[in-house]
């Protein structure tokens, strides 16, 4: 009984320490877009995030989505071969890039780069007193430090997905016409029929809310470092791993819940 006694303990801790996280995150993300509503948007500093987080990550975007389309539909035709179905290729690689792996693959190099950026810039300069200095100065941290990474992330994920989804669904034509010989014009009508404009608007919901939800942790560990230089590092492992994992899971329920609601007629 000891032992069931010491993992119930733990398991306790754990969930506790991840209510309380949890909630520490909602309230940042209020205290966030109450702050848009109250202060003025520091433009220059948007227009800089925006840079880091949209063109500089069009290339690991890009190609991120053209291999994963391109991988796909080589799956999907070694398997469709075998029942003569290679007419259905196409639409199964379109939803797929759009309901799931576009939105999910994308947002998971955001978490990777731009959230672990996030998280160490800020824990950066939560140790150095930076943010100290900010507050010394009249000025209010979230404002000036998350306001603009917020917007710029949420603004940035969906546009990245939609590329993501063109090079995914462009390059799963390429592999399955021009080299495992698929009829073109089968192909191209087959995703236009069966690829509904609802897709696409999944992909673009999720890749908003999976934003929402990097920038939110990453931006409230970065602010919540413990102090010394090892910090860094743990808050931006933490960041990173936390917010994959929630994107995960709150991608399933996304799935269930969109699914629900756009077809449920």
């Amino acid at each position: 009984m000891g032992w069931a006694v010491y993992l119930a303990g733990k398991f306790g801790a754990v969930f506790t320490e991840s209510c309380r996280t949890a909630g520490s995150v909602f309230i940042l993300l209020g205290d966030t877009l109450r702050s848009m509503v109250q202060y003025r948007i520091r433009w220059d500093q948007l227009w800089e995030q925006m840079y880091f987080i949209g063109i500089r990550s069009q290339v690991v975007v890009l190609t991120t989505g053209a291999f994963t389309g391109a991988v796909f539909a080589a799956q999907v035709w070694f398997q469709f071969k075998r029942f003569g179905m290679e007419s259905a290729i196409g639409p199964t690689v379109s939803i797929a890039m759009c309901r799931e792996l576009g939105p999910v693959l994308c947002c998971l190099l955001l978490a990777g780069r731009v959230g672990a950026a996030m998280a160490a810039e800020l824990s950066s300069m939560k140790i150095t007193e930076q943010v100290d200095a900010l507050r010394a100065l009249g000025v209010y941290p979230t404002e000036y430090l998350i306001v603009p990474r917020f917007l710029a992330l949420v603004i940035s994920a969906p546009i990245l997905t939609g590329l993501a989804l063109v090079t995914g669904i462009g390059c799963g034509y390429f592999v399955a016409v021009k080299i495992f010989g698929v009829d073109g014009a089968y192909y191209w009508d087959n995703t236009i029929k069966f690829t509904d404009s609802k897709d696409v608007v999944i992909a673009l919901i999720k890749s908003f809310i999976f934003a929402v939800i990097i920038a939110a942790i990453a931006c409230h560990k970065g602010m919540n470092c413990p102090p010394g230089t090892a910090g860094v590092g743990k808050t931006t492992t933490e960041a990173v791993v936390n917010a994959s994992l929630a994107l995960l899971i709150v991608n399933f329920f996304l799935t269930v819940l969109l699914n629900a609601l756009l077809y449920s007629n």
